[in-house]
């Protein structure tokens, strides 16, 4: 007597070889070329070296626009906002940091602020060089667009963050950004990992 093979339903495999989505995604929110070939070259080595899955815009097809940056957000768990002095050239880093504050006031998103030599206090009251390019910005923006940048700027910049300032960058001095390794193993609370030792 023969024993009987059990089936498993076609829908059980496709399941199992579907490819897995951006889970676990760092989203690195930055602007300007002195960032991209500086600290985040060296922020970027590191994340690679330790298997960590991050997303920057240079990751993205032209072409794209807001709304699929958007859904890489909201596909990630962690994003780092790097903000330096041309920050605030880019309508498209403040609106996306807008919708990284709408998701973070909703639980969905940790977020971990960098302030890149600049104040703190220049980015939360739009001052100094970070605030000249933030209000020539908004010389062509709309009151709606100016109202929610600053609320967002305000926002992150009243979190607990970390200021950069005058260093060169090397993988030893960015072993504290390889905690993210251990939020997403464990889904704990980033900043205990970022600031447990400060």
């Amino acid at each position: 007597m023969t024993k009987s093979v059990k089936k498993i339903p076609m829908v059980t495999i496709s399941r199992f070889m579907q490819p897995p989505r951006f889970q676990d995604q760092v989203f690195i929110n930055f602007r300007g070329e002195e960032i991209r070939y500086s600290f985040l070259s060296h922020l970027v080595a590191a994340f690679k070296l330790h298997g960590i899955n991050f997303f920057i815009d240079k990751d993205e097809q032209k072409g794209k626009d807001l709304k699929h940056l958007f859904k890489r957000i909201k596909e990630s768990q962690i994003a780092l906002a790097i903000f330096s002095e041309r920050y605030a050239q880019s309508r498209w880093c403040l609106n996306e940091l807008a919708k990284m504050k709408k998701l973070a006031r909703k639980g969905k998103l940790n977020v971990v602020p960098i302030f890149y030599k600049v104040k703190v206090n220049d980015v939360r009251h739009q001052e100094g060089k970070f605030g000249s390019n933030f209000w020539k910005l908004a010389k062509t923006s709309s009151g709606e667009e100016i109202k929610k940048w600053k609320e967002a700027l305000e926002f992150f910049s009243n979190k607990m963050g970390l200021t950069l300032c005058g260093k060169r960058y090397t993988l030893h001095d960015l072993s504290f950004y390889l905690r993210v390794r251990t939020y997403m193993s464990k889904c704990q609370n980033i900043y205990n990992f970022f600031f447990r030792d400060l």
